[in-house]
């Protein structure tokens, strides 16, 4: 009794992936139709698709009031603001997956003894939207060269005897 409960539970589980299969290729197919505008200054309309890349920029009227500078930040903040909002439409989009996602039971759950590596996870780290070589930046990049330092290691001197360089060759 308990071998057909295990497989009318799988199968139900089997079921219910196959299920997500499908929803994910349904969803692949919708985010791939998003886009995003933001207007900046009444002046730089920028659009951007699912993937955040830049699709179309615009200049309303009376554009040359502003320096090469200020369009500059404009069109940089209008592109900043488009993602942030294509990412939030995807996040809604695809907020029903992480539901049924997160009742679909773990591999742990069903194989006992299986350790749940969902907790070993690494957290993805907040993109920065500071420009290149500012102080922000720099900031982060030395945090990350001293979090990839080891002190466990030891010294490797590789015996260069007898190789191909070998004059006796």
């Amino acid at each position: 009794m308990t071998n057909e409960y295990a497989k009318t539970e799988l199968a139900s589980v089997w079921e219910e992936v196959q299920q997500q299969f499908r929803s994910i290729a349904r969803l692949q197919q919708e985010r791939a139709q998003l886009t995003a505008s933001a207007t900046v200054r009444k002046r730089v309309t920028v659009t951007v698709n699912a993937d955040g890349t830049i699709i179309d920029t615009k200049f309303g009227p009376r554009i040359e009031e502003l320096n090469f500078t200020e369009i500059a930040e404009a069109v940089t903040a209008a592109a900043q603001q488009a993602c942030a909002e294509v990412a939030r439409k995807t996040q809604e989009l695809m907020a029903p997956l992480h539901e049924r996602r997160a009742r679909l039971p773990r591999v742990s759950d069903l194989i006992e003894g299986m350790p749940d590596f969902s907790a070993q996870q690494p957290v993805e780290p907040e993109v920065s939207l500071a420009p290149p070589g500012s102080a922000e930046r720099q900031d982060a990049a030395d945090k990350d060269s001293a979090a990839r330092e080891f002190s466990n290691v030891e010294a490797y001197t590789p015996d260069l005897g007898r190789g191909v360089t070998q004059s006796s060759w």
